[in-house]
């Protein structure tokens, strides 16, 4: 960072928008952030608001409309977000903002219930096999990470992802529940979220979305599990429409000496994040090509045009 960046730095304040309520990824990724921010200098103060609703555009959409052109606002949002725009149709998305960084990326899990018959992925694939319809998942929003996820292992069964019995809640706690009470034959979510559940034995994780094998985590890979399918529930930080020159470089400065903290570091290893960082070029071009992704998969399941 530059002796006029480092300047401009201690005199940042931002407010961040978490386009969702308290508890998920995005809001603790915006309070860890916040807490990081102010303990490294990074910016002199920040503020978190959330603002819950439609996986994520309803504080898009918000967003969108308030942050043009301001130094002082930020967005925390990440993959869901931009299925989320797509299914819901929705007159804005990430393309509209300004990216700043890429941060964290975390495996999605696949799991079931502790006495489930299903011990292992051929076997969740032969139960899909058998009866797509009777095959029933939880997760998250629709059009989200986990059901594109589902969406993506019921293609590699072999059977019309459109058929695919998904039902979306609103919090990990409601499908976890479902899961606990023998509601459904298998769930997504983040590995994190669930990481207490299947270390006590009461789900059992058949498989990670990430694409190589994580220390701690004894559930495999798709990939090395002979599924070519890899999905990473990335987050990152954007900035406001048309937010650019001496501006953006001060925002980018600012995530830039967080992101690279040791307090940001201890932050990872604490929530269980995998580091993804991408600076601001390289995170714009992963976004159009997310999008286009995501798209896609979500035409097969019949969540878009």
């Amino acid at each position: 960072m530059s002796g006029a960046s480092a300047t401009m730095a201690q005199g940042l304040e931002f407010t961040i928008t978490a386009p969702a309520g308290a508890g998920g990824g995005w809001d603790s990724a915006s309070r860890s952030l916040q807490e990081v921010m102010m303990a490294t200098g990074a910016a002199k103060s920040v503020q978190v608001v959330n603002v819950p609703g439609a996986g994520g555009t309803v504080g898009l959409a918000q967003f969108v409309g308030s942050a043009k052109g301001s130094p002082k606002q930020l967005l925390v949002a990440g993959i869901t977000l931009v299925g989320a725009s797509i299914s819901n149709r929705s007159p804005v998305d990430l393309t509209q903002v300004t990216p700043v960084a890429r941060l964290t990326g975390d495996p999605l899990v696949i799991v079931v219930p502790k006495d489930s018959p299903i011990q292992t992925m051929d076997d969740l694939l032969k139960a899909i096999k058998t009866d797509v319809a009777k095959a029933i998942w939880v997760g998250g929003s629709a059009g989200g990470a986990d059901h594109i996820l589902a969406a993506l292992v019921t293609k590699a069964a072999g059977e019309d992802p459109a058929k695919i019995n998904y039902v979306a809640y609103s919090g990990g706690g409601e499908s976890l529940a479902a899961m606990l009470g023998g509601q459904a034959t298998a769930g997504v979510s983040g590995y994190g979220e669930w990481e207490g559940q299947i270390k006590s034995g009461d789900l059992r994780a058949l498989a990670i979305s990430y694409p190589e094998p994580i220390e701690g985590i004894e559930a495999m890979p798709l990939k090395a599990q002979g599924l070519d399918i890899e999905l990473v529930n990335w987050r990152g930080v954007f900035a406001g429409p048309g937010v650019e020159g001496a501006d953006l470089e001060a925002i980018e400065a600012a995530v830039e000496k967080t992101v690279k903290s040791e307090q940001w570091q201890a932050v990872l290893k604490t929530r269980g994040w995998t580091d993804y960082y991408a600076p601001s070029g390289e995170f714009k071009t992963f976004i159009g090509s997310e999008t286009e992704r995501v798209h896609g998969i979500l035409k097969s399941i019949g969540l878009a045009d």
